[in-house]
């Protein structure tokens, strides 16, 4: 080893000065680089295409999941109008007037009902050979042009359900295309038939499905595509190809369509009772081209890594061996005490001897230079994170009222032009967020603030449900609010999952009551709502989320961050319980100390 060491020496030192520089830059530099380079580039390649591809299949097991639940929901709704009495009996009519008919189709307002409360829903037709109907709403006589459809002929004469996808025009021309589930309604004593069609509104689909970062394509079985974000692909074959003699059909890579090179995922949903197949692709047109963009990124960095110093070292060494032309007269001003010499020679070159009893001097001297160098950069960064800190502190000062001043110019202009209901709601908001922007990073406000914020929360609500929403707030006669304090924003994520889950299915009339109190040394609070409520098992399912919460499930999280605060801040005897009964609504209790605000800030002084 010594030996290679001491060759390589010769070699170095034998050389010109030239020769040494470039050598040196060749080997510790380019090939290190080029190793290195290729190593980095190529793993993160790998890494983008992983991560691209963990992205579309997330996506894509994400609109495969709505479609399961949305295809689930129609069907059980198929169950119950095949098998409600009221249609069987109209279906089956025999010999009746018209008016008795029509007093049929009257009381019989389910149909309605359905269309009216699912927005899933977009349309549900009834088919019927029965001549002594006529046509009436959802109810449609099954003309001979009708029979002759091919999803007529096939629920004529099977009884499972199945899937088709359907076209339509609106009055404007435009064609639209609906996901249908298709049954044959059983009837009994008589040998008309009937038919029923359930249409999944389009509208619906795109606000569950559509993401911007990806296109989707969904169709059924081996027919047309029926909903897409391009609306392009609307009524053509899937732009990826599937092999649909597979059973199921799973599929990750790149595909290319019209000459467009795209990350795609598609993978097979047997519908829920059917035996139809969703097949639902996910295409990205940027994957490769951001991992392009990124690796070339890379390749510009690695390149500009070697071309940097190779330049400096081609100009250093012009400049250096330029140097040997003048050594005479640098060694004559050396012995004339003249030593403005700024450069330092190391090895047995024949520059080295020359300025041999100059080293140390130089020496010193770069020393210096590089210290005085390393002052100026710690002076320029301390005023550099000075003038950032300057900035931030200036910017969170004037975020708020930028933010507060412009929502009171739009309510002033809307109120200028009469529309009060506007300018309410933007005031309202306006209120709602200085709370939350106040109070965000504090450990602490009065309950009437607190009060006083679900109330704004409540009335904002109130705008965009109308009569749904109701509350009342009811305080125990003699209760201070502004006297005790509490964590802050602790009451509306309850409030708000009252609305969303407890008066979900209540149309109107939907009332929210919260009652403030105390109970010796403890503040009780009571959220209830007159909803749906919840059996025992859905009970326990809650009361165990709430404790330990499954992150992939988005509800409950509130409800288990507020119980995780109230238990960190409080105590573990402190928290909330639930009470339900099912088709009467919920009341959930917080149970709180009492907190003395005088205390508290005399406390924060201290």
């Amino acid at each position: 080893m010594g030996f290679i060491v001491k060759e390589i020496q010769k070699v170095f030192t034998r050389a010109k000065i030239r020769k040494q520089l470039y050598l040196i830059y060749t080997i510790a530099i380019v090939i290190p680089i080029l190793v290195i380079g290729t190593f980095l580039v190529t793993n993160t390649f790998k890494l983008l295409l992983n991560y691209n591809r963990d992205l579309i299949e997330s996506d894509n097991l994400r609109v495969k999941t709505m479609l399961f639940e949305i295809t689930s929901q129609i069907y059980n709704i198929s169950e119950d109008i095949s098998f409600n009495w009221e249609l069987q009996n109209i279906l089956t009519s025999d010999g009746e007037t018209e008016e008795e008919i029509m007093d049929k189709y009257v009381a019989f307002d389910q149909l309605d009902n359905y269309v009216y409360n699912y927005a899933e829903i977009d349309d549900v037709l009834i088919y019927t050979t029965n001549p002594s109907l006529y046509p009436y709403k959802q109810f449609y006589q099954a003309t001979e042009d009708i029979k002759t459809q091919d999803w007529y002929q096939k629920a004529s004469s099977q009884s499972t359900v199945f899937w088709i996808p359907m076209a339509r025009d609106d009055k404007y021309g435009n064609l639209y295309w609906n996901l249908c589930l298709v049954r044959k309604i059983p009837l009994t004593g008589t040998d008309s038939t009937a038919v029923l069609i359930i249409k999944i509104s389009e509208n619906y689909l795109k606000s569950r499905i559509d993401n911007n970062n990806y296109l989707t394509e969904i169709s059924v079985n081996d027919d047309v595509v029926f909903y897409s974000t391009s609306r392009v692909m609307y009524g053509k074959e899937q732009g990826i190809p599937i092999d649909y003699s597979q059973i199921y059909y799973q599929y990750t890579g790149e595909a290319r369509i019209n000459d467009v090179r795209y990350l795609a995922s598609v993978c097979t949903l047997h519908v829920y009772q059917s035996d139809s197949k969703l097949y639902i692709g996910t295409l990205s047109d940027k994957a490769y081209t951001n991992m392009y963009s990124i690796l070339g990124t890379c390749i510009i960095i690695v390149t500009l890594a070697i071309l940097l110093p190779g330049i400096m070292i081609h100009y250093f060494t012009i400049y250096f061996t330029t140097r040997v032309d003048t050594l005479r007269e640098e060694m004559h001003k050396a012995s004339n005490e003249d030593y403005n010499i700024t450069s330092t020679i190391y090895g047995n070159d024949e520059l080295s001897e020359a300025f041999n009893d100059l080293e140390i001097m130089i020496q010193k001297i770069k020393l210096k230079d590089a210290k005085m160098y390393e002052a100026k950069i710690s002076e320029k960064e301390l005023m550099n994170q000075q003038q950032v800190m300057e900035y931030k502190m200036l910017a969170s000062q004037i975020n708020p009222h930028f933010l507060y001043n412009t929502l009171e110019t739009i309510r002033m202009k809307a109120l200028m032009e009469g529309n009060k209901d506007v300018a309410n709601g933007i005031k309202l908001l306006g209120k709602s967020m200085r709370f939350v922007l106040e109070n965000t990073g504090t450990s602490s406000t009065t309950i009437k603030n607190e009060l006083e914020y679900i109330e704004t929360y409540l009335m904002i609500q109130r705008l965009r449900f109308g009569d749904r929403i109701n509350y009342t707030i009811e305080m125990q006669e003699g209760f201070d609010t502004n006297a005790y304090e509490i964590l802050p924003l602790l009451l509306q994520p309850i409030v708000e999952n009252a609305i969303i889950h407890g008066l979900e299915e209540v149309g109107t009339n939907g009332q929210i009551t919260i009652k403030v109190g105390t109970c010796e040394d403890v503040l009780i609070i009571e959220i209830s709502d007159n909803g749906s409520g919840m059996n025992e098992n859905e009970l326990q399912q809650l009361l165990v989320r709430i404790q330990q919460p499954n992150q992939k499930l988005r509800s409950s999280i509130g409800l288990y961050n507020i119980n995780q605060r109230i238990r960190l801040y409080y105590g573990d005897n402190y928290g909330m319980d639930f009470k339900t009964k099912l088709g009467e609504g919920t009341v959930v209790t917080l149970k709180i100390p009492l907190k003395d605000a005088d205390l508290e800030n005399k406390m924060k002084k201290i």
